[in-house]
């Protein structure tokens, strides 16, 4: 199936690219494979690294960065903005509705069981509005792109998404390492995000706050394989890491353990999964969450970002109903698609993924990070005989989607540069009346050849985003297109005479 080329069009370099094919052809191969061992130094040393518990060993790894930027111009961008924002507010909106009066389920466009009977749904947020009727603060929606104008929203992520300190972290080691590179090109900002993030957390106050509010993320701890970036947030906006045994419950009242005594905490933004928030409200074992932290937050002395019960919005089985839920509370026809889906709990559709399982994408409705996921068209028969019999004992636990060509970009691999399938991760802050997206996003790319798996627990990578403001000059005469194709599969790729294994700097 072949591909959207990012870079190419029809044989010649798009506009957004022009400067990086400039720079790649001018560079070479051994300047940017340079590059690339100098960005492993610098994520090294300031300790970029993700962790993996499930191989043994070190769980601790770098998450590996491409050098070449992936590419939007403003006016993709902008039309993907309009689509966020619209997506995030009926996203909110279904939260506050299934929580509350519940239209949409006595109305039947989505069905009641689905949700209330959802292992993600909590009882205790029934009947209670959040802070600014916010549930879904931040949230990160994932993108897929398969040609100029076709951009499909893979899966919503409400509860706690993770990733933006890659995208920060992309960004900086970009103007670090390719700093004339960076200066030639009108680039969107991102190092405003923390900044942003922290405005909107504070907007977001309860009733109940004097004063500037204070505001602290809550960890797991160290042993979270997303501490960095817990920390890392942490220190770019200027507030307090804490974990539960740092924080307690008086009078409804969350206060923070401190050298000068308590102070008083008015937000969390608490990277703390629902059950292992508070040991009095949902799992009485965990050792991580705050006694009387949710009779804090519905007493209105507290907010918690996200909501507790987000989680039913970024379900993979609700996921397909979520363009009725644009057009149930926006009155708006949905500005983004989603990729068509069968839900194996339906009689019909569980046929069908049966029968055409070497052909479809396979995921576990609440599955994440890569995990619990079949691709067809890469499995082995032995794969689609376990989750068919998987999908026959629990039809309600998994959905499934066609295999689309996911767009590619330019990646360095280890016979020199190759298209590699990505995706985008932009993330999505929702205030008090505002809602903030910074341009761009982490996009994730498969370093594998051929693969479409992208996330890093499953051997991807990262890029950084750019988002020009304008596009670059045209490609010189001496430069011309030509010469520059790029294409999938066994096919190689030539930009001009590039040689990779070059030492041009």
């Amino acid at each position: 199936m072949p591909a959207f080329d990012e870079m190419n069009d029809g044989g010649g370099i798009r506009p957004a690219y022009a400067g990086i094919a400039r720079y790649v052809q001018s560079a070479g191969g051994g300047a940017l494979e340079a590059k690339r061992r100098e960005a492993e130094v610098l994520f090294r040393r300031i300790g970029v690294t993700f962790a993996v518990y499930t191989e043994g060993g070190d769980p601790e790894r770098l998450i590996p960065f491409d050098v070449i930027p992936r590419i939007l111009a403003r006016g993709e961008w902008d039309s993907l903005r309009r689509g966020l924002e619209q997506r995030v507010r009926a996203l909110n909106a279904f939260l506050a509705d299934v929580y509350g009066d519940r239209r949409i389920l006595k109305e039947g466009l989505v069905p009641a069981e689905l949700v209330l009977n959802n292992e993600g749904y909590r009882a205790v947020m029934e009947g209670f509005t959040p802070p600014g009727g916010v549930y879904t603060v931040i949230s990160g929606i994932d993108l897929v792109r398969t040609g100029p104008e076709a951009f499909y929203v893979l899966e919503d992520n409400c509860r706690v998404p993770s990733g933006v300190s890659y995208m920060l972290e992309n960004r900086e080691a970009m103007m670090r390492l390719l700093p004339n590179l960076c200066a030639a090109h009108r680039i969107a900002p991102v190092s405003h995000y923390p900044e942003e993030l922290l405005d909107t957390l504070k907007s977001l106050a309860p009733p109940a706050c004097q004063g500037d509010p204070t505001v602290v993320v809550l960890t797991p701890g160290p042993f979270n394989s997303a501490y960095y970036e817990h920390s890392f947030l942490a220190d770019e906006m200027g507030v307090e890491l804490v974990e539960g045994a740092d924080l307690f419950v008086r009078d409804d009242t969350v206060f923070m353990r401190t050298t000068a005594g308590p102070r008083r905490v008015d937000v969390i933004y608490r990277r703390i999964d629902d059950e292992f928030l508070d040991p009095q409200a949902f799992r009485p074992d965990s050792a991580l969450g705050v006694p009387g932290l949710m009779k804090a937050y519905r007493a209105g002395r507290v907010t918690l970002a996200n909501a507790p019960g987000a989680g039913i919005a970024d379900d993979k089985a609700v996921y397909p109903f979520v363009p009725a839920m644009i057009r149930f509370y926006l009155s708006e026809e949905p500005i983004l698609q989603n990729v068509p889906t069968y839900m194996c709990e339906r009689d019909e559709d569980r046929a069908y993924v049966l029968d055409h399982m070497e052909e479809l994408v396979v995921k576990l409705a609440r599955g994440s990070g890569g995990y619990g996921m079949l691709v067809g068209p890469h499995s082995t028969a032995e794969q689609r005989a376990d989750f068919a019999a998987r999908i026959r004992e629990k039809p309600g636990d998994y959905i499934a989607q066609p295999t689309l060509a996911l767009s590619t970009v330019p990646t360095l691999s280890e016979g020199g540069m190759a298209p590699r399938h990505v995706d985008l991760r932009p993330f999505v802050l929702f205030g008090k009346n505002q809602v903030r997206i910074v341009p761009g996003g982490l996009t994730r790319v498969a370093l594998r050849e051929g693969s479409l798996v992208v996330n890093s627990s499953q051997g991807g990578g990262t890029k950084d985003t750019w988002v020009l403001e304008s596009d670059p000059p045209p490609m010189s005469q001496s430069m011309g297109a030509e010469g520059m194709t790029q294409t999938m599969g066994g096919m190689t790729q030539s930009l001009g005479k590039m040689d990779f294994g070059g030492t041009k700097d």
